[in-house]
């Protein structure tokens, strides 16, 4: 071709975008590389364009086409870069291709937007609807499908868990839609759904009726010296592009699907979540996420300890994390026996009415699996059925084909078996109350307090039923009487307030006053870490009879106010260590032990066993100085006779 023995057709980017962020374009870096070991004697396109799709690749080509006498040909002409006509020619047509493309991708860009403001533009939607007419999406008319999905919101608000929604689903065998693309067509295939399947569902607005365009933005970063587009974290539907309520018809309604979200949210318990609502565990702190401090507004934390570890301490973190204190700690114990007795007194009237409903939702588990199998076996009969009809349609002497149909037909026929066995073991575990259990839970009712301080009933049920009915509690500590206020936020809006003397610990269980003197005196001029050594030196234990460590020498000073926790570098510079000491001398250890012990070199400990504090002041005098200088001078330590060159004789006669 042209007289050109070697013709290489690069054919890898089409339908590779090179706009700004995209994947690199491995035929045009083909071409470039190719060119640039002067490989290439003409560069032929059908037109400019397919080349000069952006201004920097554009440029870069032609400056290689140059330097190394590279053609550039289009289906008009052959231009030589080594002419300046071609040159200008080329670069009009390469700014003409890339305003070209820039104007054709604002124009799509534009009405694409346009299209999401109406709400009418639709990519993929989700499973359990479809869209119709090509601007509107529909709940799928597949009454299985409604039934799945709904399923999985109805599990939920008895969960408060996605990750028991998921539980339930796998250990009940409960298959779920998934959309699967092929052939250019969307199906509905059934599957177990997976954990993350579940949250999608949950956490997208499109089941509350919602509309959503830009939930997931992209940006330009630069990485590596290049220019990528990356995706942006999903944003919450009313801070997309485009956001429009009550669309559709939704599974749920707005306001559930906020409190879903909320739910989620802080069941992950990561930092700054609402603790509030988070996932009810077994603890035995029974208003855990509950309350929240009157001093500072932050939510209180729960700890537990004890030898079991299951007694319960609410505690305010104030600005511990900074610095500086915890705000408001007290035991949990007596706590949640008061407060018990007060919401018991709340909600024993309406023990008879929760005893009906538990009478009526007994078989509810039952109900919502037998409507999904029976919504199955449905469409698995219609299924079977169609295979059958096929099968008979064909002639029985074509074997190739109806031998296929045949086995389609019994593999139908199976499934309908299997399905038909499920459903009844469902129906076999439906539970009919006879009059004597019915009986039991009205007298469960009556009796609910009973009930309650039974060791029968679980604490996650007791803190499901406190989370029911109680919003937040609100506690303030009165320091001068010792006394907290607490104020219950009931989920109906009302407020109650109630006051309780702060519990104390327990006799036998406070640190010895001896300790946190000593504490007192260390703080100022030791971290807490030295205090803990120096006391299990001295044979300390705290109040629990447990050794001491640098985090319980801080709860001490924090439960008595007292300043300190300072490190070594904090002391000043006028008070020295032994090994300081020796440093600033310039001599060992020992040798600052020696003058110590001769009594030249004065020591202070502010206990046994604490570390020496020797003042720079008396390492700079007389004796001291003199004996450190024979010491370098000569290499002999003497402790008597010595002094040093600038100090002057005190009897002129021994001059």
């Amino acid at each position: 071709m042209l007289g050109f023995g070697e013709v290489e057709i690069i054919d890898d980017d089409l339908g590779t975008s090179a706009a700004l962020g995209a994947k690199v374009r491995n035929g045009f870096t083909q071409l470039l590389g190719s060119v640039a070991l002067g490989e290439v004697g003409m560069v032929l396109s059908i037109e400019v364009a397919r080349l000069s799709r952006t201004d920097k690749d554009w440029c870069h080509l032609l400056e290689l086409c140059q330097v190394f006498g590279t053609l550039i040909a289009d289906a008009d002409q052959i231009y030589d870069l080594a002419t300046m006509d071609d040159q200008l020619v080329l670069g009009i047509k390469g700014t003409l291709s890339v305003v070209e493309l820039k104007v054709l991708k604002s124009r799509l860009l534009r009405g694409q937007e346009e299209k999401a403001r109406r709400g009418e533009l639709f990519r993929m939607v989700a499973p359990g609807y479809r869209c119709e007419d090509g601007d509107r999406i529909v709940k799928d008319p597949d009454l299985r499908v409604q039934t799945a999905i709904q399923l999985v919101f109805t599990k939920f608000r008895e969960t408060w868990s996605g990750r028991q929604t998921h539980l339930w689903f796998i250990a009940n065998q409960v298959s779920l839609p998934v959309n699967r693309c092929g052939n250019g067509k969307v199906s509905i295939e059934w599957q177990l759904p997976t954990l993350t399947f579940i949250g999608s569902i949950l956490k997208n607005p499109i089941y509350a009726g919602a509309y959503v365009y830009g939930q997931r933005p992209t940006k330009m970063v630069v990485s590596e010296g290049r220019i990528v587009k990356r995706t942006a974290p999903v944003l919450p539907p009313e801070e997309c592009r485009v956001f429009i309520r009550d669309h559709h018809e939704g599974y749920i309604g707005w306001e559930e699907f906020e409190e879903n979200r909320r739910r989620l949210r802080s069941n992950a318990l990561r930092f700054g979540s609402d603790e509030s609502v988070a996932v009810i565990r077994q603890g035995h702190g029974l208003l855990s996420g509950l309350l929240r401090c009157g001093r500072c507004g932050k939510k209180m934390q729960v700890r537990y300890w004890g030898k079991s570890g299951t007694a319960a301490r609410y505690l305010c973190a104030g600005d511990f994390q900074n610095g500086g204190r915890y705000c408001i700690g007290f035991g949990g114990a007596t706590v949640d026996r008061r407060f018990s007795e007060l919401l018991l007194d709340g909600i024993s009237p309406y023990g008879m009415e929760a005893s009906l409903k538990a009478i009526e939702s007994v078989n509810s588990e039952v109900d919502g699996k037998t409507s999904v199998f029976e919504k199955q076996l449905q469409q698995l009969e219609y299924e079977a059925q169609r295979a059958f009809e096929q099968y008979n349609a064909v002639d029985v002497r074509h074997r190739l084909v109806a031998g296929e149909l045949e086995r389609r037909w019994n593999e139908k026929l199976q499934e309908v078996a299997q399905a038909k066995k499920t459903l009844e073991e469902i129906g076999n575990q439906r539970r009919i109350l006879t009059g004597e259990q019915k009986q039991q839970l009205l007298e469960m009712g009556r009796r609910f307090r009973e009930v309650w301080h039974s060791n029968a009933c679980p604490m996650k049920l007791k803190k499901k039923i406190i989370r029911t009915v109680i919003e937040e509690i609100v506690v303030q500590l009165d320091e001068s009487t010792q006394m907290l206020q607490f104020i219950l936020h009931w989920k109906g809006g009302c407020h109650t307030e109630f006051q309780m003397e702060k519990p104390r610990c327990p006799v036998g269980k406070a640190t010895e006053l001896e300790d946190v003197e000593l504490i007192r005196k260390m703080a100022d001029r030791y971290d807490d870490g030295e205090i803990a050594r120096v006391l299990n030196k001295l044979n300390r234990r705290t109040g629990k009879g447990l050794s001491w460590s640098q985090s319980r020498v801080a709860d001490v000073r924090r439960k008595h106010a007292i300043a300190g926790g300072r490190p070594h570098d904090q002391r000043g510079r006028e008070i020295l260590s032994l090994a300081q000491a020796a440093s600033h001398c310039r001599v060992s250890d020992t040798t600052i032990r020696r003058l110590v012990e001769a009594k030249l070199l004065p020591m202070t400990q502010a206990a046994p066993w604490a570390p020496w504090e020797i003042q720079r002041a008396d390492l700079d005098a007389e004796p001291v100085r003199g004996i450190i200088e024979h010491l370098h001078k000569t290499g002999k330590l003497v402790m008597k006779g010595i002094v040093s060159e600038n100090q002057p004789e005190l009897f002129l006669e021994n001059q």
